[in-house]
């Protein structure tokens, strides 16, 4: 079975951090590409930054680039989300999503909320 666990949201201030954890089990990590999304609130989710199977290619979505990092440790199955100079305009429901060709999956996710 499957399982994507994201871990390390809540609530934060504006200008603060956070960082954000999904551990995976049931698939061959290093395998797969690893994403974040987020879904605002009455929005579509959307993706927020990707790394290659190996970790030796990032990509972020033009709102988040020089504040938002991800990375993955596949020794330990688990990618991350380094998020600083939060915003308001960051809060959402973070998902995790491994993606292999056409074989995808999904977290539960984890919900950041940037208030002051």
């Amino acid at each position: 079975q499957v399982q994507l666990v994201e871990s390390g949201g809540g609530p934060v201030q504006p200008g603060g951090s956070l960082r954000l954890s999904c551990a995976a089990s049931g698939i061959t990590f290093s395998s797969y590409g690893m994403s974040w999304y987020r879904q605002a609130p009455g929005k579509e989710r959307k993706l927020v930054a990707t790394i290659t199977s190996t970790g030796g290619t990032t990509n972020y979505v033009d709102s988040v680039k020089g504040r938002f990092t991800i990375s993955r440790d596949n020794a330990k199955r688990t990618v991350y989300l380094q998020m600083n100079s939060l915003k308001h305009e960051d809060t959402a429901v973070y998902y995790c999503n491994a993606r292999r060709f056409s074989e995808y999956y999904w977290g539960q996710g984890t919900q950041v909320t940037v208030s002051s």
